[in-house]
């Protein structure tokens, strides 16, 4: 019994010890986890502004939708809804309100109900240009007169009356500058005159950021946005008093005639905030979290060279320590105990860091039309304790093994002059390295290039092949630095070898040094070949498949404007210059059970102004049961020219389709064709998404552009294109996406740029005799100032060249494993790539200036006698 006491005692006094010398250690050295104090604070920051934000945002929209909807006890709409791949909220079919109304109105606890029908309907500015797009959905709809059941509220001038009146949200308002009383025009496609009688609010909001909403009178918005009168998208509901939501859409259920269905007002506003804000969340907040992923990987080489290096410097520290009597376990602790106070600080900062940057992004996304909610933010126990617990496992998992080298210092160590940290390679860790590099670069290769095209294979691979560059980056670091470094030693001479030579001393530690900088340059590296690989293939898409003149197409990044109107076709088909002129339209179907987006055009027109390859069977004569198919598809399903597909529609009914032609390419033409007689009876708002021209024979480009944008300004002014101008706009979002990615990527640049200013100050501080023996002998302090800031370069461009490699390589896998259709090209942009290489010794520059002087500044007797 007293034993165990005592063993209790002795552990507790032990780990009472090492945490003294522990606090005492960092009290002494502070400096010394300056970088990993920062690579953990901006990590953990990064993380919890992703999660404060997306915990605010979501709230937000619940409470908005909450409140829009709170006078809605029911929704009456139709059954059918129809995903595809492309489009996860589905589309769902109108209903006929006459029968659907009269049900509704004589069931038992009904105090009101009102259709809602709603369409794409994009506003007109006073400088007439179209408020939003490309990106927020532009609609319109009818103005329901009753107040609860409308989730917008009328805050200045009246309701709608008369046809050719409206009602905006005073942020579409705001956008356009408008003002009541203005006449504009609404794109619905085709173009309506609309007198501005009121502007509303949504929630309590000016609208739902740069999102529009334009309400007519019921019968204007059915002749518009409905395929004919008497249709909506759906009937809202309001229920007497002592009437449950619950109640009053059971009663509703077994009074609806068949193929119509009843939810209630709380479960269409779940619906409609998922639908909203909900996948758009969950994407978001995903990407934001795995660069935050990626700026902790970056900081754990940051943090474990730097904890590599102080236990190599404290070598006699410590082995005086074990001479005196401490064990190895007060060692370690002693080490970790280190690790645990910096990454405990750092993300207790870090999350007051994080909150203040949900709270500039608050106050910043509403400025660029974002609707961030203006509420106070939401700070769940959750977004904040897995932040902290992220940063305190990473700081003391990347101090793990210093701490365990640290643990096993032999006590005779204290009779060395020097500390010295080992950095041979062995020809173990060079084998092991080898093999991962092989295996990974075999998975990825067979992932990438094989029949499948597996992603999950790819992704494994990379992932060995990443491993692989971290044990084997002492052996490239060797090889490199010697490579890189001659011409700096011939420019700069005895500075140039110098610096070549400091690098060289520890080939482990510039790895390590270099590898947080790799990441972030072989991340930016992969996005930037993906980003080209993909406009690369647009452009040769476009090329391969577009056998027009010129393209009029709707907006090919966002769900924002109207689309085409179907008159424009024919209307431009009437001009003197023009062969032809088709356009494509969209619908959906169920095709033997999946749904799949339906291209609606004039098939035996396509081959005019589309390449579509070899074609089996004709394009003539397809009528209202007929399809074209692409030849993936048919041969997913086992079609040929004769073969049938049972076809389920938004509208409740299914046909039997006959396969009539089976062609090769399908990117513009998409995988399903069938003809506008074919869609007519199920289609619901009549667009078209491309418009492609062919001219005459003899008529120029420029004449021939001309002629079709005078006719396409009176149809809403859209767009007209060169085959050139076309591809390059559908490729617009990718730069968008590349110029947010870059911007989330700077912060995993910026904490390898901390590591490896952070080595070099606790390098400066290890040669601090060498230094001042060097001053002493004629070196100025240009000369060490730039000695340290080569040896800055050399290991940043170490980094910068790796990365490059790694993230060309990964591009190409990921080009090749996410390309279903055998299509794909890839490209490596050398302009962009030289300016990430040059980006990345540039800031190796930087990270050395400040170390360089310190060194400068050494007291040289000092620095002799240190």
């Amino acid at each position: 019994m007293s034993a165990d006491s005592g063993a209790g005692a002795s552990a507790g006094g032990s780990a009472r010890t090492a945490l003294r010398i522990s606090l005492a250690s960092l009290r002494t050295h502070k400096r010394r986890f300056a970088g990993t104090f920062s690579a953990v604070l901006l990590g953990v920051a990064f993380l919890t502004g992703t999660l404060v934000m997306g915990d605010t945002l979501r709230a937000g929209f619940d409470t908005l939708f909450g409140n829009a909807t709170s006078g809605t006890d029911a929704v009456v709409r139709s059954e059918g809804v129809i995903t595809t791949s492309d489009d996860a909220m589905g589309t769902r079919g109108p209903l006929r309100t006459a029968a659907s109304l009269r049900a509704v109105r004589g069931t038992p606890g009904v105090a009101a109900a009102e259709p809602s029908i709603e369409g794409a309907g994009q506003l007109v500015g006073a400088g007439g240009e179209p408020v939003g797009g490309k990106g927020p959905p532009t609609t319109a709809g009818n103005w329901i007169h009753d107040k609860e059941l409308n989730p917008y509220e009328l805050a200045r001038g009246r309701a709608p009356r008369a046809s050719g009146e409206a009602v905006v949200n005073e942020g579409a308002a705001e956008a356009g500058k408008l003002e009541i009383g203005d006449v504009t025009t609404l794109r619905t496609p085709d173009p309506v005159r609309v007198k501005i009688v009121g502007l509303a609010t949504f929630g309590g909001e000016s609208g739902m950021g740069k999102a529009t909403f334009t309400g007519l009178t019921r019968a204007d918005a059915e002749k518009y946005l409905m395929p004919e009168p008497g249709m909506a998208a759906s009937i809202r509901v309001r229920a007497e008093d002592g009437t449950s939501q619950q109640q009053l859409a059971e009663r509703l259920e077994a009074a609806l005639p068949k193929g119509v269905e009843a939810v209630t007002g709380e479960e269409a506003a779940e619906e409609n905030s998922e639908n909203i804000s909900g996948q758009f969340l969950t994407l978001f907040t995903s990407m934001l979290l795995v660069f935050s992923g990626i700026a902790l990987l970056v900081a754990v080489f940051s943090i474990h060279n730097t904890f590599a290096i102080v236990v190599a410097q404290r070598t006699r520290e410590n082995a005086l320590l074990r001479a005196l009597g401490a064990s190895r376990r007060q060692v370690l602790g002693t080490t970790l105990g280190e690790a645990a106070a910096v990454g405990a600080v750092a993300s207790a900062v870090g999350l007051a860091a994080g909150i203040g940057i949900a709270a500039g992004l608050q106050a910043l996304f509403p400025a660029i039309g974002f609707p961030f909610p203006e509420e106070a933010l939401v700070i769940k126990g959750l977004s904040l304790l897995l932040p902290l617990g992220a940063g305190i496992v990473v700081c003391l998992g990347s101090a793990l093994l210093p701490a365990v080298r640290a643990g096993r210092t032999a006590p005779l160590a204290a009779l060395r002059e020097t500390a010295v940290e080992h950095s041979r390679v062995s020809r173990v860790r060079a084998a092991v390295g080898v093999v991962l590099g092989a295996a990974g670069a075999g998975l990825t290769v067979l992932g990438a290039a094989s029949g499948s095209r597996s992603v999950t294979l790819t992704a494994s691979g990379a992932v060995a092949v990443l491993a692989a560059f971290v044990v084997l980056g002492p052996v490239a670091a060797a090889l490199a630095v010697r490579v890189m470094g001659g011409p700096v030693a011939r420019l700069r001479g005895t500075v140039g070898a110098l610096a070549q030579r400091n690098a060289l001393r520890s080939p482990k530690r510039t790895a390590a040094t270099a590898g947080a900088l790799m990441i972030g340059v072989a991340v930016v590296t992969l996005f930037t070949v993906f980003a080209s690989s993909l406009k690369a293939m647009m452009d040769e898409t476009v090329s391969r498949n577009f056998a027009g003149d010129v393209a009029v197409s709707t907006p090919g990044f966002g769900a924002g404007g109207s689309g085409l109107s179907p008159r424009l076709a024919p209307a431009v088909q009437r001009l003197p210059e023009v062969d032809t002129a088709l356009g494509l339209g969209k619908g959906v179907a169920r095709v033997d059970g999946v749904g799949q987006e339906l291209t609606v055009t004039d098939p035996a027109a396509l081959p005019r102004v589309l390449h579509l390859g070899e074609v089996d069977g004709k394009l003539t004569g397809l009528g209202a049961h007929g399809m074209a198919v692409s030849r993936s598809e048919a041969a997913d399903h086992g079609w040929r020219p004769g073969s049938t597909a049972k076809l389920a529609f938004t509208d409740g009914t299914e046909q039997r389709f006959t396969v009539r032609a089976v062609y090769e390419t399908s990117e513009l033409t998409g995988d399903y064709v069938i003809t506008h007689r074919a869609w007519a009876p199920h289609r619901t708002q009549d667009t078209d998404t491309l418009l492609a021209v062919s001219f005459e024979d003899g008529v120029s480009q420029a004449a021939g552009k001309a002629a079709v944008e005078r006719v396409a300004d009176r149809y809403g002014e859209p767009d007209v294109q060169t085959r050139e101008e076309y591809a390059q706009s559908s490729a617009a979002g990718i730069d968008m996406m590349l110029t947010l990615v870059y911007a989330l990527l700077g912060l995993a640049v910026l904490i390898a740029l901390l590591g490896i200013a952070n080595t070099l100050t606790l390098a400066v501080y290890e040669r601090t005799r060498e230094l001042g023996l060097l001053r002493s002998v004629g070196q100025t302090r240009g000369q060490l100032r730039a000695m340290v800031r080569w040896e800055s370069v050399l290991v940043a461009a170490f980094g910068t060249a790796g990365g490059l490699g790694l993230g060309a390589f990964l591009g190409w896998a990921l080009v090749r494993a996410t390309d279903s259709r055998g299509v794909s090209v890839f490209s490596l942009p050398p302009l962009q790539l030289t300016v990430v290489a040059l980006v990345g010794v540039l800031a190796g520059l930087l990270a050395g200036w400040r170390p360089a002087r310190r060194a400068a500044r050494l007291d040289v007797l000092r620095a002799v006698a240190a």
